[in-house]
This record gives C-alpha cells, sequence and structure tokens, in this order.
C-alpha cells in the first residue's frame, strides 16, 4: 500500500485560508485520523487528498505517484487515484439489493461475473452480512447500512480509503460497534485509512496516528497515546482527552528542573524531565483527572457535584478558586457540599500561557 506525502499543501477560498501550508506524510498501512473542530480544515485536507477539491498550492503524492502538483500543472481526477470513499451518507441504490450494491461499481469496471460473484462473497462474509444480500437497503438497520456501504467501497480494491465522519449517524452503542469493526477491517484489508473525526474518542481508539488541526493549521501530528501524555500546546491538551485535562493558573518559581507553584492557599512541588524554561513567573499546571486522588491526606476540597458511571465516577471539586475534574476508578458517589481532601498522584505538565503551551515541561506533581 502507498505512502501519502502532502507538501506545503495551502487551500484558500477567496481571502479565507481553510489550510495553511501543511505538510504531512502518511506512512503505507497506516491508519490516520484527522481530528479537529468544526471549521479546522481536516474535511478539506481529505478531500484534497481525494482529488475532490483543488489545493490552491503545494503538492501531493500516492505512492510514487505525483496527483497534485501546483507548479507543474498536475491535476489527476479522483477515479486516477485509486482510492475509495466512505461518506457520513451511505448513499445506497434503494432499487439494489446489497449484492447489486456491492456488485455494481465491478460491473462498471468491467469485471466477469465469476469474479465479481468471489469478491461480493469475500466481503459478505468478511462484513458479517452474507444473510442479507437479496435485501434492499430499507430492509437494514444503519449498522448494516453502513456495512454494505463499507463492502461496496472495499470492492475494487483501492489502496486508499477514505472516509468522513462515517459513523455520526449510528446511535452510541452501534457507533462503539462499528469502530471495533473499522480497527478490524483494517488489519484484515492492509490498506491505508484516513479518517476524518471531530469525536477524539474515536480518534484515539482507532488511530495509529492523529492529525489534529485548528484554523487549517496543524497543531500536532503523532500517535494516540503520544498526543495524549505529551500534548504540543494548550489547544491540543484542552482538545485531547474526556472528561478534560485540568488547566490550572499558577504562580511559579523555577530552577533548573524544579518548580515551586502555587494557586489559591495550595502549594506544591513540580519535578520535570529536563530544564524549566518559562518566560514569566506564571504558568499554566495540566493535570489530567485520572492523577487527581481523592481520600487519605492531602488539600482540602468541597465537592462540586458527581457524575456515577458504574465503572468510574467522575467528581467536580471546588478548591478556592479552581474547579478541578478528578476520576475515581469504581462504583463511588460523594454527596454534593461535603468535604474531602485531594492530592495529586502522577504526570503533570507545565505550560507556558505566554506562547500557548508550546513552551511545556513534562514531570510530576505533589502537594507541599
Amino acid at each position: 500500500m502507498p505512502e501519502i506525502r502532502l507538501k506545503n499543501v495551502t487551500k484558500r477560498f477567496g481571502k479565507f485560508v481553510a489550510v495553511d501550508n501543511l505538510n504531512l506524510d502518511i506512512e503505507s498501512n497506516a491508519f490516520i485520523t484527522l481530528l479537529g473542530p468544526s471549521g479546522c480544515g481536516k474535511t478539506t485536507t481529505l478531500r484534497m487528498i481525494a482529488g475532490l477539491e483543488t489545493p490552491t498550492e503545494g503538492s501531493i503524492s500516492i505512492g510514487d505517484q505525483v496527483v497534485f502538483d501546483a507548479e507543474k500543472g498536475i491535476n489527476l481526477p479522483p477515479n486516477k487515484r485509486d482510492v475509495g470513499f466512505l461518506f457520513q451518507n451511505y448513499a445506497l441504490w434503494p432499487h439494489m439489493t446489497v449484492y447489486q450494491n456491492i456488485a455494481f461499481g465491478l460491473e462498471n469496471l468491467k469485471w466477469d461475473k465469476k469474479r465479481i460473484r468471489q469478491r461480493a462473497d469475500e466481503l459478505l462474509h468478511m462484513l458479517h452480512i452474507e444473510a442479507f444480500e437479496n435485501r434492499y437497503p430499507s430492509e437494514l438497520s444503519g449498522g448494516q447500512q453502513q456495512r454494505v456501504a463499507i463492502a461496496r467501497t472495499l470492492a475494487p480494491g483501492p489502496k486508499v480509503l477514505f472516509m468522513d465522519e462515517p459513523l455520526s449517524n449510528l446511535d452510541a452503542k452501534l457507533r462503539m460497534e462499528m469502530r471495533t469493526e473499522l480497527k478490524r477491517l483494517h488489519k484484515d484489508t492492509d490498506s491505508t485509512f484516513v479518517y476524518v473525526t471531530h469525536d477524539q474518542l474515536e480518534a484515539m481508539t482507532l488511530s495509529t496516528k492523529i492529525c489534529i488541526m485548528n484554523g487549517g493549521v496543524l497543531q500536532q501530528y503523532a500517535p494516540p497515546l503520544t498526543m495524549y501524555n505529551a500534548p504540543a500546546n494548550l489547544f491540543v491538551a484542552d482538545f485531547m482527552g474526556n472528561p478534560t485535562m485540568n488547566f490550572i493558573d499558577c504562580k511559579v518559581k523555577a530552577e533548573g528542573d524544579r518548580a515551586e507553584l502555587s494557586f489559591g492557599d495550595v502549594g506544591c512541588v513540580f519535578h520535570a524531565k529536563g530544564e524549566i524554561r518559562l518566560k514569566g513567573d506564571t504558568c499554566v499546571l495540566g493535570v489530567r483527572p485520572e492523577f487527581v486522588r481523592i481520600g487519605g491526606e492531602g488539600h482540602p476540597a468541597t465537592v462540586y457535584s458527581t457524575l456515577p458511571a458504574g465503572m468510574e465516577t467522575t467528581v467536580k471539586l471546588n478548591v478556592g478558586d479552581n474547579l478541578l475534574t478528578a476520576v475515581v476508578f469504581g462504583d463511588v458517589d460523594y454527596p454534593a457540599d461535603s468535604q474531602v481532601h485531594f492530592s495529586f498522584t502522577d504526570r503533570a505538565i507545565l505550560f507556558d500561557r505566554e506562547d500557548g503551551g508550546k513552551s511545556a515541561a513534562e514531570g510530576t506533581v505533589k502537594l507541599l
């Protein structure tokens, strides 16, 4: 399967810059998710790679083939790029059976009937829809229609599969099941998947790498756990994770790899993995909710609210002027306005607010 390379790709709509000087290398057989809020440029990026949108500047190659180059005037149409599309709207032919929907594209490619039957049977089995091959789309559930759309897209054996929020029409339970199927499908097909979503949980669970964008600009391109544990800036740290990371404005005295922090009447010490470099005497302390511990010794806090979910409970704590989020594992609950003690237990990040958190230090934090 091919590597996809975007070099200095920019897309403008009039004066609006949808994608700004994007450089991206997508490895062969990768499952890449383009992630970000609405209007960040992720769908435009997907459409430019697929050939549905023409970049203003830059070049795009798929494998050894240059499919777009603004300077050389190269712009191959989608049908010459050997790619498949799966969009939010499944667009199945309502008057055709499941089998006919899968076979339709292959018939247009002039495959013989025996080869079409063999390929359709292979996909029906792979996606567990053998029992529905003679049904029409109106007789199928949303999840079954989704599987048929995937089978139809995979039928010609595209080198790259593009997916633009394909699970957004499904309910929460079915969405979880289809994530499992898509991840397995990626392994079974050995294709390169490029996936668009605004759902960070979907990106975390499916991807080999995530490309997170904001305002048309690439913010970070890394494996999901790297992005979660070592975000490149405050935007990425805030976007990744549910519940979101705690951001605490602190006064700081830093020297070498050690910093003394304070917020309200809370004092703590931060030990970094390397030298701490901050531009001023204030910073933002980022702590994931799972590293805020409730109980035992620590600093007093007041329970603002709790959200028990069986396996875990999300707890909001009032600590002076700060509202901290903690995740407690297990079926526990705390009455609102009750008094508890909290502490920090593990990893944290110091961000410099002046540059949007681009100057950051990873380490551990403990209450004094």
